[in-house]
């Protein structure tokens, strides 16, 4: 939905329309100008989708089959209000999501 919107909003900008007016062909408007600018929205908001995504799954596999892992034991220490654990499982989570918004900013750039 996030991405058909982008691609509308991106075709009936003046860029496109000039583009289209200098005698571009509509395969090098669409993929050249309209795409590359319309992706970078979706780009920009994969990581944070990523990281809650990865979040929220773990929790729900491993409180739900008792599994060990980060999950469960984030879920456990705030049962327990065990502070630290908290506090390490929340970095853990913060570290990951710092390195895929990295790497979605290197991809932004290319």
């Amino acid at each position: 939905m996030l991405t058909k919107n982008s691609f509308l909003d991106e075709i009936h900008k003046q860029y496109v329309i000039t583009a289209r007016a200098k005698g571009a062909d509509e395969r090098r408007v669409l993929y050249g100008h309209v795409f590359r600018n319309a992706m970078l929205i979706i780009i920009a908001g994969l990581p944070a989708a990523m990281i809650g995504i990865f979040f929220t799954g773990a929790l729900l596999i491993e409180v739900i089959f008792s599994l060990d892992g980060l999950g469960l034991l984030g879920f456990e220490a705030v049962m327990q209000r065990d502070y630290p654990v908290i506090f390490g499982t929340l970095f853990l989570y913060t570290v990951i999501g710092l390195i895929l918004k990295l790497i979605s900013d290197l991809t932004y750039v290319g």
